[in-house]
């Protein structure tokens, strides 16, 4: 068994790697961190993990133990403060939060507000996106897990290859479950009452995950203009991203079979018959990224959904995790029954 701490266990995505992880044959949850929920048994906040995790949440300064591979679910400022010691330690680290996903210091500032890390740091981090990055991952120290948003437009990018130097622009409408589009806690106007029977745009062209999907859905200096602009759906969890791509010239004839016969190398990618096929239901509560697609003329509309929680965090840290210890990448992940199963 491989023992793994998690920082900032107390918020959705907390919540959601503990449930995923008490249901995984190689991993045992030794740490859990939360100020606000110290001292309590895991399953008195959580009630699902009853008689599946025997733990208590540890306050955020206790000691990690030796040896635990440590995800770190906790604000930005805090996991940049804690990556260097705990990586001296000799600790492997997956970072769910935005600390180590950029290397354009301008855009961290901007888009996030705070000075960006070391670069020796920002240089060690690996982007953790499996299915354009497993080789990399398998050997990082520090993984840097992608945002929700931007897994539903990059992998689908990303994998068209050169076939990217013909798009002449990219607009990109996505729209998150209240879990996704909150962060950790369930604040700020983000929480499902805020939004009941309600619907609308957030941080429009302020958006922190819009650099996010220039960096790694093109090779450096190569993007197409792009807009990116968020809405907020009242469900608690998925993302559903249309994805516009405008060509120089008509849409190239084999960009569906590209994307099909990526999807039939990867785990949790799932390539459906038609655009119209994607959508929440398919993927709540799932590790999967499902794609579909049309083209006409110059226009390709791709429509991509993932569930925020776990393709979109938690599930994509389990499966970097995986490849870091060596393990299958759906090892743990198929599985669709309680902890209790």
């Amino acid at each position: 068994m491989h023992s793994v701490a998690i920082v900032g266990a107390g918020g959705f995505t907390g919540r959601e790697l503990l449930r995923w992880i008490a249901r995984h044959p190689q991993l045992k949850a030794v740490y859990a961190s939360s100020d606000r929920f110290s001292g309590r048994p895991l399953a008195q906040q959580f009630p699902e993990l009853e008689g599946a995790l025997e733990l208590e949440f540890a306050a955020h300064s206790a000691p990690i133990p030796a040896g635990a591979v440590v995800l770190l679910a906790a604000p930005n400022e805090t996991a940049m403060a804690m990556a260097p010691e705990l990586l001296q330690a000799g600790h492997r680290i997956i970072d769910l939060g935005g600390a180590f996903r950029l290397h354009d210091r301008d855009a961290v500032k901007r888009y996030y507000g705070f000075e960006a890390p070391p670069e020796s740091l920002l240089r060690q981090a690996v982007f953790g996106i499996p299915e354009l990055f497993a080789e990399r991952i398998a050997s990082a120290s520090l993984v840097a897990n992608p945002g929700c948003f931007p897994t539903t437009a990059i992998a689908p990018l990303a994998l068209l290859g050169e076939l990217r130097q013909q798009i002449r622009a990219i607009s990109i409408d996505a729209k998150s479950g209240v879990s996704g589009a909150g962060g950790r806690t369930e604040d700020g106007g983000f929480s499902f009452h805020s939004v009941y029977e309600n619907f609308r745009a957030y941080k429009i062209l302020r958006h922190q995950h819009e650099p996010e999907i220039r960096e790694y859905a093109f090779d450096a200096g190569t993007c197409p203009p792009l807009l990116f602009t968020p809405h907020l759906l009242p469900v608690y969890r998925g993302i559903l991203s249309t994805i516009a791509v405008f060509w120089e010239d008509r849409a190239p004839p084999d960009l569906e079979e590209r994307l099909r016969s990526a999807a039939l190398q990867m785990p949790f990618l799932r390539f459906l018959s038609t655009p119209e096929e994607v959508e929440l239901a398919r993927v709540q509560n799932t590790n999967f990224l499902d794609i579909g697609l049309r083209s006409e003329g110059q226009r390709t509309i791709v429509v991509t959904a993932l569930d925020n929680l776990v393709k979109g965090a938690a599930g994509q840290a389990l499966q970097n995790l995986n490849l870091m210890l060596g393990l299958p990448q759906s090892l743990g992940l198929l599985a669709t029954a309680s902890p209790h199963s």
